[in-house]
């Protein structure tokens, strides 16, 4: 069927801010989200930053009526980003039927994080009892379902409709937003919520992330210069956390409404590099892929692209891999590109990040500002292409890509455009 599909809403809980206009203002002005952990306990750690929420509490923003309950700090984020949304679109349950109305989700799988297991050790060591943590399971086992956000995102209009969540790592987000655009395409819904939520600043995820080599430890009395994709001092990523919610909707019952259009998603793409389950391949293979098939999907060409928003992790390997790419897939094109990543500010979002991507996008193409790649301060000469250092800089965009790769080898393009009556 193939129908057009429009962005009428976007909503996002950062590190750079608890709603989208904070969050892009945030990345047009090049600040720096990234500081001390201060969840947790981070003595004796060998990495003690990461790029967190502040000041945010989910009952001062959504309303209890919707259902809060059985939420853990990543569902939140990611329910408060779709509240944002759907205010943002002028969406309520009276918008469209409740079987035309969807989610589609992207998050890592929610787990008992080790402060927890901590706690429960302590309650048995205290009254000597096994099963003394029983009272307070039921809730947290229903917490730990993947789904119960969406649900509650769901209540928020009555949507009936198409549900999905995914849980692909890093392009999570991304898999979510192109499985919404493909379902309203395809006419089975008219209305998706879609995005991502996450939160790996807990102790197990600090840790772990640590033993894989991925963090980098060289900045931890510097936090808001640690995060510096494509310069040549990488050392690897900082972990973050955040929700980014977008609402599409089929073309013509959006403008019906009277909708507000912000942008337009054109094209997606994936693929899977069946590579090692950390490192991206070198040559680029599997991102060449899942670029190609974003840009074939929208009708255009690689010279088309403006903006290409990257992966950009920090990681040497991720970097040098993303760039491949992109040389190889737009060759000579490449260099008047404007490429940067959000994660220079915000942390690797996770699960959320490619949603994070996507507002950058839809904020490049509306104000004709390209947010900048923060901390390049000496420039890796292997990679040699534009990546905005430091600075915003204004530029028309007409199209936008979006990366979006992930530990396991999944990769996500996104092409976003402006909004144009006729295509």
């Amino acid at each position: 069927m193939n129908r057009r599909v429009v962005v009428t809403g976007m909503g996002a809980v950062t590190p750079l801010g608890n709603d989208a206009p904070s969050t892009w203002q945030g990345l047009v002005e090049g600040r720096s989200g990234v500081g001390q952990l201060t969840t947790i306990d981070t003595t004796g750690f060998e990495v003690t930053i990461a790029g967190e929420v502040k000041d945010f509490t989910l009952g001062d923003v959504v309303p209890s009526s919707v259902g809060l309950r059985h939420l853990l700090r990543p569902g939140t984020f990611g329910v408060a980003a779709a509240w944002e949304a759907l205010r943002d679109a002028a969406v309520d349950k009276e918008t469209y039927d409740s079987a035309d109305m969807g989610v589609a989700m992207g998050a890592c799988v929610d787990r008992p994080d080790l402060q927890w297991l901590v706690d429960v050790g302590a309650l048995r060591d205290e009254t000597g009892r096994d099963d003394a943590f029983i009272p307070y399971a039921p809730s947290d086992a229903l917490a730990y379902s993947q789904n119960i956000a969406a649900a509650a995102m769901a209540r928020m209009v009555d949507a009936t409709g198409p549900m999905m969540g995914l849980s692909t790592a890093c392009s999570s987000s991304g898999h979510a937003i192109g499985e919404a655009f493909r379902a309203l395409q395809e006419g089975d819904a008219t209305l998706m919520l879609a995005g991502g939520y996450d939160s790996l600043t807990t102790w197990l995820d600090v840790l772990c992330f640590n033993l894989l080599g991925a963090l980098t430890k060289d900045y931890n009395d510097a936090p808001e210069r640690a995060s510096r994709p494509f310069d040549a001092n990488r050392s690897g990523f900082v972990l973050g956390e955040g929700g980014i919610v977008v609402v599409l909707e089929e073309l013509e019952a959006a403008r019906a409404r009277g909708a507000r259009i912000l942008a337009e998603i054109l094209g997606y793409g994936t693929s899977l590099n069946a590579w090692r389950i950390t490192d991206s391949p070198p040559d680029g293979s599997g991102a060449i892929e899942s670029i190609q098939a974003a840009i074939a999907d929208a009708g255009l060409e690689p010279a088309d692209i403006d903006y290409v928003v990257a992966h950009g992790t920090s990681t040497p390997g991720n970097d040098l891999s993303e760039t491949t790419a992109i040389k190889k897939v737009f060759g000579d094109a490449a260099e008047r590109l404007a490429i940067s990543s959000p994660k220079s500010m915000a942390g690797h979002l996770t699960a959320a990040a490619a949603g994070l991507s996507v507002l950058a996008a839809i904020g490049a193409i509306n104000n004709s500002v390209v947010p900048p790649t923060i901390n390049q301060e000496a420039p890796d000469r292997r990679l040699g292409l534009d990546f905005v250092p430091n600075t915003a800089r204004e530029r028309d965009v007409r199209y936008a890509l979006v990366n979006a790769f992930a530990f396991g080898g999944t990769n996500v393009g996104l092409v976003v455009g402006r909004y144009e009556e006729e295509r």
